[in-house]
């Protein structure tokens, strides 16, 4: 029907849609949709008005997508440790970050895991910072029973195509403000004003990130059976946990207190003491026709940064860990296909271990 008659006064119907709906699921007052998760974040930014000479205290593990558009905007992103346990920003490392230039702290919660959102709304509070969400990878995540990305000023999911709602490309912003809603929409319309009369007229400098109608229709059909897609995302997580975390070199995606994860993104990270890398992993895998991704290398030891050593476990963690197949109709073949090489690798570095003992 998108194809057919999503045009001309309909340009936006289906996208009309897909917000309403979207906003209802995670219990916010307004969403709006996106051709990326990236132009969401950028949005949201710019509508926050932060730009040059502003801090946006940052993971170290994440994707570049977290951090482009800060310095896009002319800000900095200032890295901080990971949580070994939760694999998300650690707030204990926070307080000593924050300075006179700081505006925001961005909770990501990585590979559908939770982060400890009391304790960050607490430190913006003392500090009246701004706390964005990025819950791109934690669709269906909540914490004490609220849909995660509802906590911040705005939150930002992505649905491209490795997500468990994908439109292929596309992105959400959601937000209980209602000025910066209408801000955000303005920019996403190059700064056209909604309420303008005239044609084609800008009143400030804005962007161009927008959803199509198409993109939107696919979303809508998705949205509409999400708990079986976020169901059968916990099932494969399951799976894999029940049969690899037997082995006692092996840890994956915590169960955490008062959360539900998204369960997007089932991870493996071997122990220290195993002697298993991300390289030798990856061989394995690929030697039995399986892929498999790697665990997010630290922000800061990339080009365009200077390296910080100081992030010990965003720095030591992706040396041993591995993202695992997961797509929604993987099959318990494969899935043991996949068990077989991390059990075999195991075993083989333990009989090496012990014969140069």
């Amino acid at each position: 029907m998108a194809a057919s008659d999503g045009w001309a006064d309909n340009h936006s119907k289906y996208i009309d849609m897909f917000e309403k709906e979207f906003a209802s699921y995670i219990d916010a007052k307004h969403a709006i949709a996106t051709s990326s998760c990236t132009g969401a974040i950028t949005l949201g930014l710019a509508g926050l008005d932060i730009g040059p000479g502003d801090e946006v205290i940052v993971p170290d593990t994440n994707w570049i997508a977290n951090v482009s558009p800060i310095m896009n905007l002319g800000a900095t992103p200032v890295f901080v440790d990971i949580d070994p346990i939760s694999w998300c920003i650690d707030p204990k490392l926070i307080r000593d970050k924050i300075t006179a230039h700081t505006k925001a702290i961005m909770a990501v919660h990585l590979y559908g895991n939770v982060c400890d959102l009391n304790a960050l709304i607490e430190i913006c509070k003392e500090n009246n910072l701004m706390l964005i969400e990025d819950a791109a990878e934690a669709l269906g995540g909540t914490f004490n029973s609220r849909k995660v990305g509802s906590f911040g000023k705005f939150g930002v999911f992505s649905f491209h195509g490795s997500k468990t709602l994908t439109t292929g490309e596309g992105g959400m912003l959601v937000t209980d403000d209602d000025e910066l809603a209408f801000k955000v929409r303005m920019l996403n319309s190059h700064g056209r004003n909604p309420n303008d009369s005239k044609q084609f007229w800008s009143e400030v400098i804005g962007y161009k990130f927008k959803m199509t109608n198409m993109s939107a229709a696919i979303g809508i059909a998705q949205l509409r059976r999400i708990e079986e897609l976020i169901h059968r995302k916990r099932q494969i997580l399951k799976y894999y946990q029940d049969r690899l975390l037997i082995f006692p070199e092996v840890s994956m995606n915590p169960i955490q207190d008062f959360c539900e994860s998204g369960a997007w993104m089932p991870t493996v990270i071997f122990s220290r003491n195993s002697g298993v890398t991300r390289e030798e992993i990856l061989v394995n895998f690929r030697n039995e026709n399986i892929d498999a991704r790697v665990f997010f290398w630290p922000i800061s030891s990339m080009p365009p940064f200077s390296d910080d050593k100081k992030t010990f476990h965003a720095h030591d963690i992706p040396t041993r860990s591995i993202n695992l197949p997961s797509y929604h109709d993987i099959t318990d073949a494969d899935m043991n296909r996949v068990i077989d090489v991390i059990s075999n690798t195991i075993k083989i570095k333990s009989d090496l271990s012990g014969k140069q003992e």
